[in-house]
């Protein structure tokens, strides 16, 4: 799969334009303060370089679920005074509605080099139902799109696929290319080997992207709760822990598909498992001899450590997902431990997915990986082969 071919931002001239812009600043609150602004800040270039190239620039996102109605707790209005401070342009003026007489005039009385944030896109149920009144409305506002939300390129929703099917002028943000170009060099002559980390609760969330990667991996690891499913398939005892019955045939045959393939498919050969998340009762057994009364809620130590060692011979390495129940302190230490195994390495390493990108940041090793995905779902439908959304919508 060669690198997608899109519009760039900088081959349009924006100076005077008003320029709609599809950001992710769908960002953790709390008592409605910004407790992480990371995806403020991966918008900042792009935001940043229309800005100098004279545009009025006028922002859209989402924030939360509130189910398209107006719910003051998903206001963007945090947001708004977060990226003034960081854009350091004064200003940066929300209007009253995504929609509407207020913000069509607040989009008309832009000057050259100012910003607006349109209030929670999805405030308005057009938004997800991608309503063609509501995409002609939100795409009046703009002459030009530029799409910077690789975290919401595989949804079919107004602002991703509707408004740019209106705007002749349109074109991929900074954030949005870099995204597209680390994917790209995951599906297409990557040096070998290739070493793929899959992690998280349910193997039924990443059929398709197992399936696409034992075509292309060396060694695919599977750790998290979709590994116990993977070791029942094989006969073991896993107590209470997450097993989904349902999909031990599709697990077998997955195993069977990777050894045809001559690909090595990995999972935990220990575990740390407790009788409950919130017990102090935790004990290292092995994954095919988890005791009836207690579940796997991580990986073990030896687990861990063949980890590392099938890692440090990697030359390409993605990872998407947890090695166990990451938010209880007491079984995140697999995950770190992978963090900190992967950014180690002198491989061109991807990771994505909210959990895992958590545990990096945790760490503060962000610096160690080539490139930390803003998308953790939207990065799974690229790696599954799929052609996104909000991909196919900036073609000409």
């Amino acid at each position: 799969m060669a690198e997608i071919p899109i519009p760039k931002m900088t081959d349009l001239a924006l100076g005077g334009k008003r320029v709609l812009i599809r950001v992710d600043f769908n960002v953790p609150l709390s008592d409605g303060v910004i407790s992480d602004d990371t995806r403020i800040r991966a918008a900042l270039p792009t935001i940043e370089y229309a800005i100098e190239n004279n545009a009025r620039v006028i922002l859209m996102s989402h924030l939360g679920r509130p189910k398209g109605t107006e719910n003051p707790i998903f206001s963007l209005d945090p947001v708004a005074t977060r990226l003034a401070e960081l854009l350091k342009v004064g200003e940066v003026t929300l209007t009253d509605a995504c929609v509407g007489d207020g913000a069509r005039r607040v989009a008309l009385d832009l000057r050259d080099g100012q910003v607006a944030l349109l209030e929670n896109l999805r405030f308005h149920p057009g938004e997800t139902e991608n309503d063609p009144k509501f995409t002609k409305a939100l795409a009046s506002l703009g002459e030009v799109y530029i799409n910077d939300a690789f975290g919401t390129a595989h949804r079919s929703h107004a602002s991703v696929v509707g408004v740019p099917a209106h705007l002749r002028k349109k074109a991929a943000g900074f954030l949005l290319e870099k995204e597209i170009a680390a994917l790209s060099r995951l599906m297409t002559g990557v040096e070998q080997p290739y070493v793929a980390v899959l992690g998280g609760a349910k193997v039924s969330d990443k059929i398709e992207i197992i399936k696409n990667l034992i075509n292309r991996v060396d060694c695919l690891i599977i750790g998290g709760a979709m590994a116990n499913t993977f070791a029942a398939a094989k006969g073991g005892t896993l107590g209470a822990s997450l097993v989904e019955a349902d999909k031990l045939a599709l697990a077998r045959d997955l195993l069977a598909r990777s050894e045809s393939e001559g690909v090595k498919l990995i999972i935990p050969s220990d575990v740390v498992a407790a009788t409950s998340p919130d017990a102090g009762d935790a004990e290292v057994v092995p994954i095919n001899g988890v005791p009836a009364d207690k579940m796997a809620l991580d990986i073990g130590p030896d687990t861990r450590a063949a980890f590392k060692d099938i890692l440090g011979r990697a030359k390409t390495i993605f990872w998407n997902g947890p090695m166990g129940m990451f938010e209880a302190p007491q079984f995140a230490a697999g995950t770190i431990a992978m963090a900190r195994t992967i950014s180690g390495q002198g491989a061109f390493s991807v990771v994505g997915g909210g959990d895992s990108v958590a545990a990096v940041r945790q760490a503060g090793l962000e610096k160690g990986f080539d490139h930390v995905s803003t998308g953790g779902g939207a990065s799974l439908k690229f790696l599954e082969g799929k052609v996104l959304p909000g991909i196919a919508a900036l073609q000409p």
